[in-house]
């Protein structure tokens, strides 16, 4: 081997650029595997080999790397076809194509998919560590411009908010400018996406982080219950004001009030928040007096409101009003990246609050996790994680104990895997229960919001949560 002798030749025993890089070989010929491992070792690399894109792509999953060195043509997968996988995978990470077939077109497909260099064989040495220098210098100088985002990201409060996609890192530099200013902010994107977490965000980087942050759903109330929580009653108002109560504006009084599910409040209520919004007075159901407060107000939606102004289901001023500073939350199949970053921390958590050891997930159920369109988005994730931590009897998650829309594993297999003699009435009720829970998760414990989505009575299915006992897990709303 003319590589491995040269380099026992002239490379140095270790070199101060290789010491405490990760490098991964993916490549299915045995003695180029070896040629390398020597040549990368002698410069102080620490060296890692797969056979072929397979075996790379786990191990890429539960470990980290500086760079990948990849052979272009493997059996099976060739290295032109796994490199767009990792590339989208680890975008950051550099990928180094080895191959014998340097035509001009390999070259350029290599790196229009993302590869760092292309090399070709037999290589020399001096190049390839040049080449192999540079690239981990490129990848480690990125990492530490991320590592001072980040360093500079903790001067503001983000808990509990994670991301490192594009979009959820302009998300946090919007947030940190604009949470320093009395601006009215709205804040949309699905269901589940995190959106009070984010007011909240906004109310512990601004000067108001000492006083109240109070959260309302405005869309869960009728317009009678709605006022009076939000403004307050005298005592007599009606019927059951038997004292006088402050509302929740009152209750905000220089802090932040969330106004979560604005798009589903009545107009009548939208005139009265107009009017606080435009001299920030009001007055209490039944009262006379008009009350002064300093509050910040930021809403929340999920419901496009352009559109419901068309349908005049929206005040158009109101609209505007809220409309100052735009936060728009994307859906979580719109960052995949973010995922394994979301999953760790939900892991790290339910492990602790179980008072487990640490869980971890095969690469097989993180990519079924990747791959899927989550439309509950963050908070349906989280409660899977949270299922399989729970469930789980080993410190490793598999795909058994996701659930089978995630797999595509159908219930009914799932429950025969584990118990082959269960009888036809078992597997219906397993299956039900399955249902029933899975909804439920989806509607964060809302029972009548299930009961609709089934098309069935609020008392059949609670009867059916009664019969399979069922437990009710509600979470606080994103």
């Amino acid at each position: 081997m003319p590589e491995v002798l040269s380099a026992l030749t002239n490379a140095s025993s270790s070199s101060e650029s290789g010491a405490g890089a990760r490098i991964l070989v993916i490549d299915d010929e045995a003695g180029i595997r070896e040629s390398l491992e020597v040549l990368l070792t002698l410069e102080g690399y620490s060296v890692e080999m797969a056979i072929d894109g397979e075996k790379g792509l786990e191990k890429l999953a539960s470990n980290s790397y500086d760079l990948v060195l990849l052979d272009l043509a493997m059996p099976g997968q060739s290295g032109l076809e796994l490199l767009p996988q990792i590339h989208e995978s680890y975008p950051e990470l550099p990928v180094v194509m080895i191959t014998a077939y340097g035509t001009v077109d390999n070259v350029v497909e290599a790196i229009r998919a993302g590869a760092e260099n292309f090399v070709q064989k037999p290589w020399d040495n001096e190049k390839l560590m040049a080449d192999i220098r540079s690239a981990i210098a490129r990848h480690k100088a990125e990492a530490e411009n991320i590592q001072l985002k980040r360093a500079l990201k903790q001067r503001y409060n983000f808990h509990n908010i994670v991301g490192k996609s594009e979009t959820m890192l302009r998300i946090f530099d919007l947030v940190s400018q604009v949470a320093p200013s009395r601006s009215t902010v709205l804040i949309t994107g699905e269901s589940g996406t995190g959106k009070e977490l984010i007011a909240k965000a906004l109310h512990a980087n601004s000067p108001r982080k000492d006083k109240p942050f109070v959260p309302v759903n405005t869309g869960s109330m009728p317009s009678e219950l709605l006022e009076s929580t939000l403004f307050g009653h005298v005592k007599g108002a009606f019927t059951s004001a038997i004292a006088t109560k402050k509302g929740l504006f009152e209750v905000a009084n220089g802090g932040t009030l969330f106004l979560d599910e604005i798009g589903n409040m009545g107009m009548d209520t939208q005139a009265k928040i107009l009017r606080v919004l435009q001299d920030r007075r009001f007055m209490q159901v039944g009262g006379t007096q008009e009350i002064q407060v300093d509050v910040r107000i930021v809403a929340a939606t999920n419901v496009d409101l352009r559109q419901a102004v068309r349908d005049g289901k929206f005040r158009e001023d109101l609209f505007y009003r809220l409309n100052v500073i735009a936060v728009d939350l994307p859906p979580l199949r719109a960052r995949r990246e973010d995922i394994p970053l979301l999953v760790h921390r939900f892991l790290e958590h339910f492990s602790k609050e179980n008072d487990l050891e640490l869980r971890r997930l095969t690469p097989d159920a993180m990519r079924a996790l990747v791959d899927y369109e989550w439309p509950g988005n963050v908070r349906e994730l989280e409660n899977i994680i949270e299922r399989g931590v729970v469930l789980s009897n080993t410190p490793v998650i598999d795909t058994g104990l996701l659930p089978g829309h995630i797999t595509g594993r159908s219930f009914q297999d799932a429950l025969l895997e584990h118990n082959p003699n269960a009888s036809l009435f078992d597997i219906l009720e397993d299956i039900e229960r399955r249902i029933i829970v899975e909804k439920l998760e989806r509607c964060n414990g809302n029972q009548t919001e299930a009961a609709e989505q089934f098309r069935i009575p609020l008392s059949t299915l609670n009867q059916k949560i009664k019969r399979l006992n069922i437990e009710i897990r509600k979470k606080g709303r994103e």
